[in-house]
């Protein structure tokens, strides 16, 4: 591994870097779609069925699937590949957002309308806090998603640590499957950690000592 890392050392950074970079901008993505959404469907509960059921539907069309049927419409490289995964990270951080939202007690929301918040208010003032630690474990959950599927994302030309995973398995290398798979593995660890983090930073103290 060693001799590894002296050969190909620069090349496995570069690799790390668009990895990063194809599933932050997914998660991203992710997130300021489907957090917005989510809290609009609990203000139209006749429409929160179908928009869960058909992004359900989505996350079960095979990743390889999803990736091919990218290409005829943006062709090969990082775009396609952002895109899929984007698609992927919606259900977890939706449903997420739409269950922690939807389970605020009435009696926050009653106490905010008699202080006179607007609907906008008590949603940023007061129920997107209490609904924070629901939301951000269904972030934690694509995080997680998306940078395991992002190795597939080098079978239409994006780059990443996949490119080290099948180039090992198609040439029997088990360097080069090390080499990519570690580093997914620790990048994963990692996005998960700091999200717990900002997870405990932007959950209210009041509600953290109550869950003690």
């Amino acid at each position: 591994m060693n001799q590894f890392l002296l050969e190909r050392g620069n090349e496995l950074v570069t690799k790390i870097g668009e990895h990063i970079f194809i599933s932050g901008v997914a998660l991203i993505l992710g997130v300021f779609f489907a957090v917005p959404i989510g809290i609009l469907l609990t203000r139209t509960k006749r429409t929160a069925a179908i928009v869960i059921g058909l992004t359900s539907a989505l996350q079960t069309v095979p990743s390889l699937a999803l990736l091919a049927l990218m290409i005829p419409i943006f062709g090969v490289g990082k775009i396609p590949a952002i895109i899929a995964l984007f698609i992927y990270s919606l259900l977890p951080i939706l449903r997420n957002t739409y269950i922690g939202i939807k389970e605020v007690s009435s009696d926050y929301k009653d106490a905010a309308k008699g202080m006179g918040m607007t609907n906008v208010q008590s949603i940023f003032m007061v129920e997107l806090p209490i609904a924070m630690p629901t939301i951000m474990a269904g972030i934690r959950l694509a995080a997680v998603y998306v940078i395991a599927w992002a190795t597939l994302a080098s079978y239409i030309g994006a780059g990443g640590l996949g490119d080290f995973i099948f180039s090992g398995l198609n040439n029997y290398q088990p360097d080069l499957i090390f080499a990519g798979t570690i580093p997914v593995t620790i990048l994963a660890l990692i996005a998960d950690l700091l999200l717990g983090l900002l997870e405990k930073k932007l959950t209210p103290k009041a509600l953290k000592e109550a869950e003690q």
